[in-house]
């Protein structure tokens, strides 16, 4: 490979406790000699993105994300102490179970460790657009404005600079699981409007056409890396999750949640993301799976691991160009964005 092609810019896919297996993907990746240039990710995805742009390599990364205290992130406030009530009391009066106070503590003490902390810190200072300044992004969903966020890009919208914006904030509204986690309340600081802001896998769970090229030729390549299960078909939650009979409404609503945050997108993938996308197998680990068992999650990493080395080996840049590019119009998001709404 040349030294263009060993850059590669990367695409991590949203799927809680499921991230595991990104974090075993980008090892293997690394291995091979692969270099991160841009990186986005949603959810889960934001958390290895957003690690990954701030410096830790595969080695480090492996070390932190097999010990991730995640029953630590299930913290809860005052209301869920009320007996008889608990947990339904904080999904109506704060929107969520969790406060996810305890996760964003987490991850911004790993970010401050490397010294980054805000977006402005991996910025290009001579990009031409702001889609092309920053080398992380992060996918949140406004359902105030019923709308998608690319942070730090659309930090205006949120009356935010974008340099300014911290990372760890914009990877906690991105995890904002809705119902397992209170949603970031945040207040525009130019309008006075609130924005309710959740994971961004409620609207895009899989950007991997976030970096794409407009009128060339791309000079490295996008790989995607996707949390799939063996058959697409097959029901969100592991057999032994799975409940009969009549939901309590609470129950009720989280299924709702967990059923929109995991099954979306499976049965279809355009050939062009489909050839440049890392599959792998989630061996049937839950999204919210906070209680997951250290054989699992081994297991898990492994599963990353082995899906990305077996991809990677197969791998043909110039052939996808040929394929998938050459004489073909590509647009951005705002281009594909209005296709979708026109039909």
């Amino acid at each position: 490979m040349s030294d263009q092609q060993q850059f590669a810019d990367l695409v991590f896919e949203g799927g809680g406790v499921k991230g595991i297996g990104l974090a075993g993907a980008f090892a293997a990746l690394q291995e091979r000699g692969i270099i991160p240039r841009r990186v986005a990710g949603t959810s889960a995805g934001a958390i290895n993105a957003a690690l990954v742009a701030a410096g830790y390599t595969a080695e480090e990364l492996d070390r932190i994300l097999l010990e991730v205290p995640f029953r630590s992130f299930m913290d809860e406030g005052p209301e869920d102490k009320v007996p008889f009530a608990g947990h339904g009391i904080s999904a109506l009066t704060q929107l969520g179970i969790y406060e996810g106070a305890a996760f964003e503590r987490w991850i911004t003490g790993l970010l401050e460790a490397k010294g980054i902390t805000r977006f402005g810190q991996l910025a290009d200072p001579h990009a031409e657009t702001i889609e092309d300044r920053y080398r992380l992004k992060v996918i949140a969903s406004d359902v105030t404005r019923r709308c998608m966020l690319v942070l730090p890009d659309d930090a205006d919208q949120l009356g935010l600079d974008p340099d300014e914006l911290e990372i760890a904030r914009a990877v906690r509204m991105s995890m904002s699981i809705p119902v397992f986690f209170e949603p970031v309340i945040h207040r525009n600081p130019r309008t006075g409007q609130d924005h309710v802001i959740v994971d961004g896998g409620m609207l895009s769970n899989f950007p991997v056409w976030l970096f794409d090229c407009k009128d060339h030729d791309p000079r490295w390549p996008t790989f995607g890396l996707m949390l799939v299960a063996a058959d697409p078909r097959e029901p969100v939650a592991p057999a032994d999750a799975q409940r009969v009979g009549r939901f309590s409404p609470l129950g009720y609503v989280r299924a709702l949640a967990s059923t929109m945050m995991e099954a979306h997108d499976r049965m279809y993938m355009e050939a062009a993301s489909f050839a440049r996308t890392i599959p792998i197998p989630t061996l049937g680990v839950g999204t919210t799976e906070f209680d997951i068992r250290p054989d699992r999650v081994k297991a898990l990493y492994a599963s990353g691991h082995g899906a990305a080395s077996d991809f990677i080996a197969r791998w043909d840049f110039d052939a996808y160009i040929e394929e998938f590019r050459r004489g073909k119009d590509h647009s951005r998001r705002a281009e594909s964005r209005k296709a979708t709404m026109t039909g």
